[in-house]
């Protein structure tokens, strides 16, 4: 049997062919269980040398409460210089690296409408249930996520499609969106005009028209921001796709760019390597309060906050949800940690941006691009189709499910398990899909998008 021991102090390793943990020592009962440097769980009954490690003799330490220490801890980034990518400038000084003409609806009623018009005039819309009969928070959250892919700047135009009747109407939407170029977002409310589709339509071919004038120019890799997402995990995702993952993000911070991670109940049980990374106090206590308001969250609808691996992580040899955050976190490599954004908050800082938001892959993808990033490095073990409005590339953890789903995966990590250096050939692939090339996703026409709900609706 080959074995893949992460890091030295591990008493697990992991089994090459199942992605399961194996014990490398006798392990008494009670005693902690330690993968990549950090304990994953403890010992529900003694486990013998050899003994694969499972959800049947490890349980989580997790539990409610726990009180942080800021401990600085910072690292060395690489030195990296970044180089530059082909982009569409945009008149309020973004980049865009798609010049795409999107439909954004103010309420579920006009789903159908967008469809036909989007259908009509190869215009993307994104279908949602929201807009109407939500009260407070939840309404707030549907218009700040509405209003991001308003703003996000991969889209050359935007049609913003509204009802009439709903609570999301387009003047008060309006006044939450701010300042808009008349030539770059157009309003149309179905209610207000006799054929709402051909309306739709003669608007969006305005709205063409005017993103037809954007041409890609040289700017520095700097400007870009990159979401970090991962779903349907399997034991292999923290060794190979997550940690390759992370390695770009290094670069890219290196460079001056940005990236954002989010999925804040999958940092449970490794929250403090990234509270340890925040960039000042400040920041550190914004960590604490992400981790804890969540934590809040779960246990206010009577949930516990370790109600996670899933069953599919689960069969791929993923045990407790710290065996799953600790592989998750990797994603963030070692950059500092500079802001902590809440849910439908836009970007701001350079650097490593923490998201809050669930787990969730088709809210956190929606999330992160309504947080403003122009694409979105998703890996996974077990596979899947899902695609963000922005380009979503998949990094396969393991090479027989890039084989056996080419038309979801693009690019397979699975050789780093093998000691294969994929570094600059991740990053090279990155700044051919920032030029033009298209994703799985987009190939597929599978753009998506989710909104996170936790209150009343009428």
């Amino acid at each position: 049997m080959r074995l893949l021991q992460i890091h030295p102090q591990d008493t697990v390793a992991v089994d090459y062919q199942s992605g399961h943990k194996v014990a490398l020592r006798d392990i008494a009962a009670g005693e902690n269980i330690i993968k990549y440097g950090f304990p994953i769980g403890h010992a529900t009954r003694a486990i013998r040398k050899g003994e694969v490690v499972h959800v049947d003799n490890i349980k989580t330490n997790l539990n409610e409460e726990i009180s942080y220490e800021y401990k600085p801890q910072q690292y060395t980034l690489p030195r990296w210089e970044g180089g530059t990518v082909l982009a569409y400038e945009r008149g309020d000084g973004q980049i865009g690296i798609r010049n795409d003409v999107w439909i954004v609806n103010t309420v579920g009623c006009v789903n159908s409408v967008a469809q036909e018009i989007s259908r009509r005039t190869g215009a993307f819309c994104f279908s949602h249930p929201y807009g109407c009969s939500q009260l407070g928070e939840d309404h707030g959250i549907t218009e700040k996520i509405l209003c991001g892919l308003v703003h996000h700047p991969n889209a050359g135009g935007v049609l913003v499609l509204g009802l009439g009747c709903e609570n999301n109407n387009i003047p008060s939407f309006q006044k939450k969106l701010g300042r808009v170029d008349e030539r770059r977002v157009k309003f149309l409310v179905a209610q207000d005009c006799e054929d709402e589709i051909a309306e739709g339509v003669r608007l969006v071919r305005e709205l063409q028209s005017y993103a037809a004038g954007f041409q890609r120019t040289e700017v520095p890799v700097s400007r870009l921001k990159v979401g970090l997402k991962c779903g349907g995990s399997d034991g292999f995702s923290g060794i190979t796709a997550n940690s390759l993952t992370g390695k770009y993000t290094n670069r890219l911070v290196a460079a001056g760019g940005s990236a954002v991670l989010t999925e804040v109940p999958e940092m449970f049980g490794a929250e403090t390597i990234l509270m340890n990374r925040c960039a000042d106090e400040e920041v550190f206590h914004k960590t604490v309060k992400l981790i804890q308001s969540f934590k809040e969250y779960f246990i206010s609808h009577g949930q516990p906050v370790y109600e996670n691996p899933s069953p599919g992580n689960k069969e791929g040899g993923i045990s407790t949800l710290e065996d799953k955050s600790l592989g998750c976190t990797q994603k963030g490599g070692i950059a500092p940690v500079v802001d902590v954004l809440d849910y439908g908050q836009r970007l701001e800082k350079c650097g490593l941006n923490l998201l809050n938001g669930p787990g969730n892959d088709m809210v956190a993808v929606t999330n992160l691009t309504a947080a403003g990033c122009h694409l979105i490095l998703f890996t996974t073990g077990r596979g899947t189709p899902l695609g963000a409005p922005v380009p979503t590339i998949k990094i396969a953890s393991n090479s027989k499910l890039a084989k056996r789903k080419p038309d979801w995966i693009d690019f397979d990590a699975g050789p780093v398990a093998d000691g294969a250096d994929l570094e600059k050939d991740l990053w090279d692939y990155v700044v051919k899909v920032v030029n033009g090339q298209e994703t799985c996703n987009e190939r597929n026409g599978y753009r998506e998008i989710a909104i996170f709900k936790d209150g009343v609706i009428l």
